[in-house]
């Protein structure tokens, strides 16, 4: 005989917060080490490479959530490189492996990184930011969740350090629980765009068009916010929300 343990819904949230929270808490952990070893003069691509290798290197190996980890500069920061991305690629059964990447912008596939969510939003905030679901084509050309925090030296943002982490790992991590929710369930970012979802017609990366969601998912704290017939709940302070019972 089977039985099965039915989780409310508060601890669905808990669940779900404490999956990214760790996420956050680990690049908080680099940006603090890269700001107490890194000094205002002479920074240069050559001294920051191998100490984000430290610590990139083993958050992408074995298994992760995570499937790309490292540092990105602030163009014209760094003495020896214009633009400089030091990032490794990894994580559950995929080879270990530095991006490679075009530096030169006159170069027809040269990417400027700054106009992307990842790097414009924590630069302008001053805090750390979860971007995605999006396709990553810088990296992964599939669903990915980025989270960034600027790095700070001499009172200048120098860059941001951020992971990726696959949606389909992370629907590995959080579906479990969320299945053992009351009511059906689906995760969502601030733009009420899915995560995941109990509801398998609610894809990885769609836009939900639920009247009066945003608005919820902005207010939405401790308490549910109650929306079209369920609820929404705020998933600690990862900017994440469930939305319940809709």
């Amino acid at each position: 005989m089977t039985t099965t343990t039915t989780r409310s819904h508060v601890d669905v949230v808990a669940h779900v917060a404490a999956t990214i929270d760790g996420i956050f808490a680990m690049i908080d952990a680099w940006r603090d080490r890269l700001e107490a070893e890194l000094t205002d003069a002479a920074l240069t691509a050559a001294q920051i490479d191998p100490l984000v290798e430290t610590f990139a290197v083993p958050a992408v190996s074995g298994e992760t959530l995570l499937t790309g980890a490292g540092f990105v500069a602030t163009p014209g920061v760094l003495d020896d490189a214009e633009w400089h991305l030091a990032w490794w690629l990894g994580g559950t059964g995929r080879e270990l492996r530095r991006l490679a990447t075009i530096d030169d912008p006159s170069h027809e596939q040269f990417r400027d990184y700054t106009t992307l969510e990842w790097w414009r939003v924590p630069t302008a905030t001053g805090g750390r930011h979860l971007t995605g679901p999006y396709v990553d084509y810088l990296c992964t050309d599939d669903y990915t969740v980025t989270v960034t925090t600027p790095v700070r030296v001499g009172g200048r943002i120098i860059g941001v350090v951020g992971a990726d982490a696959l949606v389909d790992r992370l629907e590995r991590e959080l579906l479990p629980a969320m299945r053992a929710g009351a009511t059906p369930a689906t995760l969502v970012n601030t733009s009420g765009r899915v995560v995941t979802s109990t509801d398998a017609r609610r894809e990885p990366g769609s836009i939900l068009r639920t009247e009066g969601l945003v608005d919820a998912i902005r207010r939405a704290a401790v308490d549910p916010v109650p929306i079209a017939g369920g609820a929404v709940l705020a998933c600690g302070d990862t900017s994440l929300a469930l939305l319940v019972g809709v």
